[in-house]
C-alpha cells in the first residue's frame, strides 16, 4: 500500500477556496506528524501546515503566510489529513506535498517541521490561482 495520496488539487480564482486530502496508510497515519509542503518552481520547499495525529493530537503548526486562511484538519476513521484552504492568492500556486515524519512527538509537529525529517512523501497536486 502507498504510505500517502494526495488529491484535490486543481485551480480556483483568487478569493476562491480549494480542499486537498492526503489518504495514509495506517502506519503511516497513526501517531506521526502528517505535514503538507508546497514547493513553487525555482522556490524553496515550505512546510505550509501539519499536525500530530498521536495520543492527544490535534496539534497543528501553520507556516505565517497561511495563517487565518489554510486549516489543517484530521479524520482518523478514514486516516485522512485535510488541508481546507480559503481565501486563496496567486502566490498560493504550488505544487503541493503531504509528508508523514515517523515517531516524532507533538512538540517537534507543532514548531515548524523540515522536509528533511519526512519519511514518506505523496506524489504532490497541483494548486494554480489565478488573479
Amino acid at each position: 500500500q502507498v504510505p500517502v495520496v494526495e488529491s484535490g488539487g486543481g485551480s480556483a480564482q483568487a478569493g476562491g477556496s480549494l480542499r486537498l486530502s492526503c489518504a495514509a496508510s495506517e502506519h503511516a497515519y497513526r501517531g506521526n506528524c502528517i505535514a503538507w509542503f508546497r514547493q513553487a518552481p525555482g522556490n524553496e520547499r515550505e512546510a505550509v501546515a501539519s499536525i500530530y495525529t498521536g495520543f492527544g493530537g490535534g496539534i497543528t503548526y501553520y507556516a505565517d503566510s497561511v495563517k487565518g486562511r489554510f486549516t489543517i484538519s484530521q479524520d482518523d476513521a478514514k486516516n485522512t489529513v485535510y488541508l481546507q484552504m480559503n481565501n486563496l492568492k496567486p502566490e498560493d500556486s504550488s505544487m503541493y506535498y503531504c509528508a508523514v515524519s515517523l515517531n516524532r512527538g507533538r512538540s517537534y509537529c507543532s514548531s515548524g517541521p523540515t522536509g528533511g525529517d519526512f519519511e514518506y512523501w505523496g506524489q504532490g497536486t497541483q494548486v494554480t490561482v489565478s488573479s
